[in-house]
């Protein structure tokens, strides 16, 4: 009974290496932050390294993500992040948006929220584990785009509306 388990489970394992998710490599740049930022070589490298994986067009995929159901796990990691944080398409987002999405980077890089500890766990991505400094870097840096936001459009444009619950039909 224990082998026809275990042979049925190979058999499963080898049918799912045949069902891979695309991956995330378009590269677009389009509307990439630093088309409308100044973003320094240490904010980039922050960038990088800490983020771009899971918040950009283009991933770095490390080895174990060829072997099901891991890339499944990734590709929804990825995607998700993407859906939260895009910093490739980052300048297409309305400007009240912006500034809201800012406002969260620096939440989650004070709180040590980001980069997730699953990325860094069990010593992967270890250049993503960001000293305090690195992370003071990113807050200024992220607090000198809102300012910037803050001179140049007046402030309700900054401001998310408020969404109203839709009406029952």
């Amino acid at each position: 009974m224990f082998k026809k388990i275990a042979m049925g489970l190979l058999a499963i394992l080898v049918i799912i290496q045949f069902f891979r998710p695309e991956k995330n490599l378009s590269d677009d740049q389009t509307h990439n932050i630093a088309l409308k930022y100044p973003v320094s070589g240490e904010v980039k490298e922050i960038l990088r390294v800490a983020c771009d994986d899971c918040h950009s067009n283009k991933t770095a995929y490390p080895w174990y993500v060829n072997v099901q159901p891991v890339a499944w796990f990734l590709d929804n990691h990825v995607q998700e992040g993407k859906r939260e944080l895009n910093f490739s398409t980052f300048t297409k987002l309305p400007v009240a948006v912006q500034n809201h999405k800012f406002d969260e980077i620096i939440e989650m890089v004070d709180e040590k929220e980001m980069p997730l500890k699953s990325y860094t766990y069990l010593g992967l991505h270890q250049e993503a584990n960001l000293t305090d400094q690195q992370r003071q870097l990113l807050i200024n840096w992220v607090k000198q785009q809102m300012t910037m936001l803050k001179n140049e459009y007046p402030a309700d444009s900054l401001k998310m509306k408020k969404r109203t619950p839709k009406a029952e039909s």
